[in-house]
C-alpha cells in the first residue's frame, strides 16, 4: 500500500525566535517582589489597611507564579531522557496555565474582599497607603520590564509579564483610591477601584488562559495557520494529497509538525529537506517530520 520513504527534521530555530533572555530575571523578580510583599504586609498591619493586606496577598500569589515560570524555564533547558524523549519543554506551557489560574483565583479573592468592604467600610490612612502603593508601582513596573523581551513568542514569559503589569496596575489604582478617599472621605471608593482593576486583569488574563489551555491540549499554536500549512504541503511538486497533519507545541516556543504526503513518484532526502526548510522559513515550525507515501490509503478521510 505505502512505503516509509524517510523523515525530514529541521532543528534550526526560525529567524523570528530570538534567544530567550537569561533566567536570572526570574530570580531578580522573585527577590524584589518577595521583599515588597513583606514590606507591604507589615505596612498593612501597621496602618490597619485591608487594601494593602489584600494587595500584598495578590503580590504573594504572583511571586509563586514567578517561581513556577522560572522553574519551568529551567526545566525546559534540561536534557532529554530515555523516557522523556521531548525533554521538559512542555513545563513552560503548564506553568503558563498555572499562572493564568493563579491570576483568576487571586482576582476572586480581591472581589470577595471588595464586596465585603462595600457593606462594611473601614477607615484607612490614605497618605500612608498612597506612599506604599507608589513603591509597588515602581517595583512591579520595573519587574514587568524584565519580561518585555520574548513575551510575544513565549506564553510562559507573557504570563510573567502580565502578572507584573497587573500588579503595577493594582498599585496604581490603590494610589488613585487613596487620593480620592483623602479628598472626599468616601470609603466606598477603595472597593470600587478594586473591582474595576480586577475586571481589567481578568480581561487581560482570558487570552493567556485560553492559549495556555490550548497548548496543553496540543492544539496548534495560535500564530500558525493550519490550513495554510496544509495548502503549502499540497502545492509541492508531485504531491497529490496530504493527511495525518499534526501541528503542536513541544514547548512555549517550540512548534512541531508531522505529516504524510502522498507522492506517487516517491521522494528522496533532497525533496524532504527542501519541504522541511520551506515550512521552517514560511511558518516558523522548527521541528518537521514528513513521511512519503506512493499510494493513497483507502481509509484516508482527511486527504
Amino acid at each position: 500500500m505505502h512505503g516509509h520513504q524517510g523523515h525530514a527534521h529541521d532543528h534550526h530555530d526560525h529567524a523570528h525566535h530570538r534567544p530567550a533572555p537569561s533566567d536570572k530575571r526570574y530570580t531578580i523578580a522573585i527577590a524584589l517582589n518577595l521583599a515588597f510583599v513583606l514590606v507591604e504586609g507589615a505596612a498593612g498591619f501597621f496602618a490597619s489597611s485591608t487594601a494593602l493586606l489584600s494587595d500584598a496577598t495578590h503580590n504573594l500569589s504572583d511571586v509563586l507564579g514567578l517561581a513556577l515560570a522560572g522553574g519551568a524555564a529551567w526545566l525546559a533547558k534540561q536534557q532529554t531522557s530515555e523516557r522523556r524523549t521531548y525533554g521538559y519543554s512542555k513545563a513552560t506551557v503548564l506553568a503558563a496555565l498555572a499562572n493564568a489560574l493563579v491570576l483568576v483565583i487571586a482576582c476572586g479573592g480581591i472581589l470577595w474582599e471588595a464586596g465585603r468592604r462595600f457593606f462594611a467600610p473601614e477607615p484607612v490612612e490614605p497618605g500612608f497607603i498612597m506612599a506604599v502603593a507608589a513603591i509597588g508601582v515602581v517595583i512591579n513596573g520595573a519587574t514587568a520590564m524584565l519580561f518585555l523581551a520574548g513575551r510575544k513568542e513565549d506564553v510562559n514569559v507573557r504570563g510573567a509579564y502580565l502578572h507584573m503589569l497587573a500588579d503595577a496596575g493594582v498599585s496604581a489604582a490603590v494610589i488613585v483610591a487613596g487620593a480620592a478617599i483623602w479628598l472626599t472621605q468616601a470609603q466606598w471608593i477603595d472597593p470600587a477601584i478594586s473591582v474595576a482593576v480586577v475586571l481589567l486583569i481578568l480581561w487581560g488574563t482570558w487570552g493567556l488562559l485560553k492559549e495556555s489551555l490550548d497548548l496543553t491540549l496540543d492544539a496548534a499554536p495560535a500564530n500558525i495557520d493550519v490550513a495554510a500549512v496544509r495548502d503549502y504541503l499540497a502545492s509541492q511538486a508531485g504531491v497529490t494529497a496530504v493527511h495525518d497533519l499534526h501541528i503542536w507545541a513541544m514547548g512555549a516556543t517550540k512548534p512541531a509538525l508531522t505529516a504524510h504526503l502522498v507522492r506517487p513518484d516517491g521522494g528522496d532526502d533532497v525533496f524532504l529537506a527542501e519541504v522541511a526548510d520551506g515550512i521552517t522559513q514560511k511558518f516558523g515550525i522548527s521541528h518537521v517530520t514528513l513521511q512519503i507515501e506512493r499510494a493513497q490509503r483507502d481509509d484516508c478521510e482527511h486527504c
